[in-house]
């Protein structure tokens, strides 16, 4: 990817512990490896899983300053409206850790009842005006979009589904697929399905019958992952012989992300 080329914006979703995260920190890894590109990685959901796959400590995420503005603001603090973009600015930059080869970003759990509606928009702004700063940008989302168009960015070019085998997790991926090509929860350029934890090829015989979606890869069962997810260890460390890390990276080549 050159220098003059926007910044690359893939989100990922999926039924929660169908493994989103997994195939997430595995991208974060398989480009971060390059070494000729910009990684932002984006914490989504709010129950943080990929700063614990990344094992990246998060010091403050972007609702704790949207929580703070807004406490600030209900107890009678007044700000000039053309001041608050760059004291936002500041503040989110502020919260980006840098991890090897990356830049993190999360964005937390929102706790502040209440429409706020002029803090959101600033804050996806400046989510958007900082995202494109980098060559690829990867968000681990919620099982839904729509929180990604609400309360990260308007728009993706690459929306990654993920799936285990299980009927449930397949049809959240067909249900999310169907409200962002069909009603527009989030605006994207392409779209496709990650199948995880397949034991068997046939199993994925079935699911090709089953499914509407673009088949990106299908990753086997991974015992490896199971033992560091079990350690608590990160997933940047992985062997580069580890069979999801492998189909990972076809993922990306398939995205158009190749080296």
């Amino acid at each position: 990817m050159t220098d003059d080329r926007k910044s690359r914006t893939i989100a990922v979703c999926g039924k929660g512990g169908a493994g989103k995260t997994t195939v997430s920190a595995l991208m974060v890894k398989n480009l971060a490896a390059r070494g000729d590109l910009k990684i932002l990685a984006v914490d989504a959901d709010p129950a943080v899983g990929l700063a614990t796959a990344l094992r990246v400590p998060v010091r403050k995420t972007v609702d704790d300053i949207r929580n703070d503005l807004i406490g600030r603001l209900r107890n009678g603090e007044r700000y000039d409206a053309s001041d608050l973009p760059a004291l936002l600015d500041y503040q989110v930059f502020e919260a980006l850790t840098e991890g090897p080869g990356y830049a993190f970003l999360g964005i937390g759990r929102p706790e502040t009842e209440g429409c706020f509606c002029r803090v959101n928009d600033l804050l996806r702004d400046v989510i958007a005006t900082l995202a494109g700063n980098f060559d690829v940008v990867i968000i681990d989302g919620e099982a839904g979009v729509e929180q990604i168009n609400r309360r990260v960015m308007e728009k993706v070019d690459d929306l990654v589904l993920v799936s285990d085998t299980s009927a449930k997790a397949l049809q959240v991926a067909e249900t999310i697929g169907h409200l962002s090509r069909d009603r527009g929860a989030v605006a994207f350029r392409q779209m496709g399905l990650v199948v995880n934890r397949v034991r068997q090829e046939k199993e994925l015989e079935s699911i090709r019958e089953r499914i509407s979606l673009r088949l990106l890869g299908w990753i086997p069962e991974d015992d490896l992952i199971r033992d560091y997810d079990f350690r608590g260890r990160s997933l940047l460390e992985l062997p580069d012989a580890s069979p999801a890390l492998r189909v990972v990276a076809e993922v990306i080549e398939r995205l158009g992300l190749e080296g």
